[in-house]
């Protein structure tokens, strides 16, 4: 039985909330003058005491208190709180939550998700989508991604948090979608105009911590824990004393998205700080549990992780011992292409570099597989060549590889036009499943900045310093600019979203053609191990993969090196080659005017990319 302020088709409504910490928890009804904003005054309000029912859940049913209602939990007659899992709130983490209707029109009856081989998944930032910044706003671009080819948009969290401008990390009440996006009704809007365009939605949840303001759980119980801590603060309780009911708020979470709103996937927040030492690990109880719904409902829900040990047990079935995700983000893809482009070599970069480290990200997947990794300063990952690729996550550029360099700089303002077109290549031509940040379609010339929007000064003051430690740690001098200034977050809106002039309109065609090729030839998605061979010049050079079946046959060539590579594509008795996209053509304003293939083999231009099929 899920917690929270459930209306019911009796005209009650139910108030159920885990609070072992509290000896009396009432429920105190706003009278329609309160609740306005924190600082409101106070006016004649209704006082329910809740009803221990055991196990330190506390309930009550009642009438009168319908949807639209404002409350708070007080607890042990001393102090006003919201609830931990509420739906709604309206004005910000301090104030009081609000019961809301769960019923909505849906039109997705016919709706059953996207396989994972057929993802290819757009990161989205709401509130810097759109002028507007809100879920109901999105709406009206996502013709524009239907017409790009894009099958899946990811949303960065929007579970509450403290005031407008956040990347969501922050949130505080997991149960909440973000009031300035548009609250539960804009969100479940947003999900079934996705799935009338037979767009996927993929939710990024944060499951290994809270944010620290507005953060009132641990007044209720020992939802936090003291006996482990993350980078970001206290972890949750997930394997301590009063551990399962913390779970089950969690798990609960996860199934509450999914029925309530119709989501379609999680991307699970920084999995690695998660600690959790029980036998049957949250994770793997919550990777069941959406696994369960997935099949009583007959429609694809996906769950991703985000975690950085390369470990191939994140993806492996529980039944053999690992954790059961479906697929896991693959970070060592992004940094192997980010530093064969830039050569960049500071923090996590450092490990990284030669054409060898990428083409071996884009056929085994992890590029440290045990070996020792000089950004760790110790032995790093496992062997994971047997992932299949519809299990890993690719991408050149996210929201973090962005945010978390000064000025909020995308690709585009560090390497060149050909090299933005050979990395679109090599990730939408991956066998793993490509992730696009929104905008990176068409170089968006605003950055994508962190931000945030704290009431606490004291709090401003201790991010700015993470910052800068953070900063300092890549070599780079100082943040560039204030996370707390309303003009980082307006400098973060996309400024072209519909662009139709210049080198803007050309890569977006680009990306468009290279995610139509990827769905023409299914070998590409469906092949889990490609042939591959890499032509070292250096630590640059070509890497070829070379995707074959019976009756079909897929090379692609990614020129990183500064000079022309030639490359003799293997002979078939009664099949000849033809090319199918190349990088450097003048179509999309490259330097080639004849086209490189010429017999059976391929003259590729510097920094360029070739498809070539065979049938």
């Amino acid at each position: 039985m899920l917690p929270g302020a459930i209306f019911q088709p009796d005209g009650t409504t139910r108030f159920r909330v885990w609070a072992p910490a509290v000896e009396r928890i009432a429920l105190r009804i706003l009278a329609p003058c309160e609740g306005e904003s924190p600082a409101a005054p106070p006016c004649p309000a209704r006082l329910v005491p809740l009803d221990d029912v055991g196990a330190g859940y506390h309930e009550i049913a009642v009438q009168g208190a319908g949807p639209g209602t404002r409350y708070f939990f007080r607890l042990d007659d001393r102090v006003d709180r919201p609830d931990p899992a509420s739906r709604f709130q309206p004005v910000g983490v301090h104030g009081p939550s609000q019961v809301v209707r769960s019923d909505f029109e849906w039109t997705d009856g016919e709706w059953r998700g996207v396989a994972r081989q057929d993802l290819v998944i757009y990161e989205v930032h709401v509130g810097t989508f759109t002028p507007g910044g809100t879920f109901g706003d999105m709406i009206a671009r996502l013709d524009t991604l239907v017409r790009l080819g894009v099958t899946a948009i990811e949303l960065m969290p929007v579970a509450q948090f403290p005031g407008g401008r956040n990347w969501g990390y922050d949130g505080v009440h997991p149960y909440a979608p973000q009031n300035s996006y548009g609250g539960p009704e804009g969100l479940k809007s947003l999900i079934d105009a996705c799935h009338s365009r037979r767009l996927a939605v993929i939710l990024d949840v944060v499951y290994n911590h809270l944010g620290p303001e507005g953060n009132y759980l641990a007044e209720f119980g020992p939802y936090l824990s003291d006996r482990h801590r993350t980078a970001w603060g206290a972890a949750i309780n997930f394997d301590g004393p009063d551990s399962d009911a913390v779970c089950d708020f969690f798990i609960g979470n996860a199934l509450y998205w999914i029925d309530e709103f119709h989501v379609d996937g999680f991307r699970l927040d920084a999995t690695h700080a998660i600690h959790d030492q029980t036998a049957q690990p949250f994770l793997r109880r919550l990777t069941e549990a959406v696994h369960q719904r997935s099949e009583r409902l007959g429609r694809h829900i996906l769950v991703v992780a985000e975690n950085n040990a390369n470990d191939p047990r994140i993806v492996t079935d529980a039944r053999q011992g690992g954790l059961g995700f479906d697929g896991q983000v693959l970070d060592d893809f992004q940094r192997s292409l980010h530093a064969l482009l830039t050569r960049e070599r500071a923090g996590y970069y450092s490990d990284f570099g030669t054409v060898a480290d990428f083409s071996k990200a884009a056929t085994e997947g992890f590029v440290l597989t045990g070996q020792h990794s000089k950004y760790r300063r110790r032995l790093w990952g496992a062997p994971g060549a047997d992932v299949p690729g519809n299990r890993l996550i690719a991408y050149a550029q996210n929201h973090d590889t962005v945010g978390n360099r000064p000025g909020g700089q995308r690709l585009g303002r560090l390497v060149s036009f050909e090299e933005l077109k050979l990395a679109a290549a090599a990730t939408i031509l991956s066998r793993c499943v490509p992730m696009l940040l929104m905008g990176e379609e068409y170089d968006e010339p605003a950055g994508f900045h962190y931000f945030i929007s704290h009431l606490d000064a004291g709090l401003v003051d201790a991010v700015r310093a993470v910052r800068l430690r953070q900063f300092a740690a890549h070599g780079w001098q100082d943040m560039d600019l204030d996370p707390q200034s309303p003009q980082t977050f307006e400098q973060s809106r996309l400024a072209l979203f519909d662009a139709h002039t210049g080198h803007h309109a050309v890569l977006w065609r680009c990306y468009q053609e290279l995610i139509r090729l990827r769905k023409a030839f299914p070998v590409i998605r469906e092949q889990s191990q490609p042939k591959t061979a890499t032509l070292a010049c250096g630590d640059r050079g070509l890497v070829v993969r070379t995707y074959e079946t019976k009756s079909e046959s897929v090379c692609l060539l990614l020129n990183f090196d500064g000079g022309p590579q030639t490359y003799s594509l293997p002979s078939h008795v009664d099949r000849r080659w033809s090319l199918a996209f190349n990088s450097a053509s003048t179509r999309w304003s490259g330097p080639d005017v004849d086209e490189p293939l010429r017999s059976d083999a391929v003259v590729l231009s510097p920094k360029s990319c070739a498809m070539c099929v065979s049938r």
